[in-house]
């Protein structure tokens, strides 16, 4: 295998060639076991320090970041910007700077504006993994659901992937983009009009305006919530209206000449972009997604941390000692 090595940071997918992707891709594969062991800890980070920075609310991805960190072993420390400094008025960097003075080695931070994971990075030694900025990018979202779609179609060239609903407001939506079409996926967005960046065609995609139309092309849907939080009136008449142009259901995909994948990055408003029989169906991964998730941000640390993906089943190690 390569030696090809992911650097100090872990920014966003736009900049990241289609080796550096597939190599975290590749890397995951052996750390999916670790979840399975009835330990599931390995000692391959024991010594390092990482900080989990959130300054947006987060389930998912808090969580599998701190499940990552925990079955390597690393050393891990939560601070929310509601019980930090940052409330009377520190700044993100002298927060930042801080704790790089307790000597850390990694900092995970999720931010509600955009760019603030390079902004970090470029003032810190210690390396930065974006787990979300405002409506930039969400990297490590993206790459569990290439795994997902890897695992359950054995290859992403070729696939045809359309990524559902608001596309607009969606971090999700643009590093999926980046790293379907690098990896040779052919990709569509559909989406109410307001709810569509201007000029997005110009990535590369396709653009449906029917959600029956995506159905009949695709192979496989990522639908994604309405993000209210980051809305202000008037992107849909209503959710009630949204649901019943733009929602995924059951009859809806009985008419697809195919069997579409089915992922959701969570989480879910069920009975608006996706009913329940569809998520809870047979063709739902969604699930998949959140245990690949933990493998996936394995991964990623194991490489940041300066680990080789030649090496990564040798560094899954024995349970042993690994408590």
């Amino acid at each position: 295998m390569s030696q090809l090595t992911l650097g100090k940071d872990l920014l966003g997918l736009e900049y990241l060639s289609p080796d550096h992707i597939k190599l975290i891709l590749d890397t995951a594969e052996p750390f999916k076991e670790v979840s399975e062991r009835a330990i599931k800890k390995v000692p391959t980070l024991r010594g390092k320090t990482i900080v989990n920075l959130f300054f947006e609310a987060s389930t998912r991805t808090r969580i599998s970041f701190e499940f990552a960190e925990k079955r390597l072993s690393a050393d891990t420390v939560n601070v929310a910007s509601s019980a930090s400094a940052v409330e009377k008025g520190e700044t993100l960097v002298d927060t930042a700077r801080n704790l790089e003075a307790m000597r850390i080695d990694m900092v995970v931070i999720r931010h509600p504006s955009s760019g603030a994971a390079k902004f970090l990075a470029d003032r810190i030694n210690s390396s930065v993994v974006n787990a979300g900025d405002g409506k930039h990018e969400h990297p490590t979202q993206a790459l569990l659901d290439l795994l997902t779609i890897r695992d359950t179609l054995g290859r992403i060239e070729g696939v045809k992937v359309c990524i559902c609903g608001d596309i607009l407001h969606s971090r999700v939506a643009r590093s999926n983009i980046w790293g379907l079409l690098k990896l040779g996926a052919e990709v569509a967005v559909c989406g109410p009009q307001t709810l569509m960046p201007l000029g997005i065609e110009q990535l590369g995609v396709r653009v449906f305006r029917r959600i029956e139309e995506a159905i009949q092309w695709a192979d496989v849907l990522n639908v994604l919530r309405l993000q209210l939080e980051r809305m202000s009136a008037g992107f849909i008449p209503s959710l009630r209206e949204y649901s019943r142009v733009f929602g995924v259901s059951v009859e809806r995909l009985e008419r697809a000449p195919r069997d579409l994948v089915i992922l959701h990055p969570g989480p879910m408003n069920r009975g608006v972009e996706i009913d329940s029989g569809v998520a809870d169906g047979p063709h739902s991964v969604i699930l998949q997604q959140v245990t690949n998730g933990i493998a996936v941000r394995m991964a990623v640390l194991y490489l940041l941390a300066g680990g080789r993906a030649d090496l990564a089943e040798a560094a899954k190690g024995g349970q042993e000692g690994a408590e």
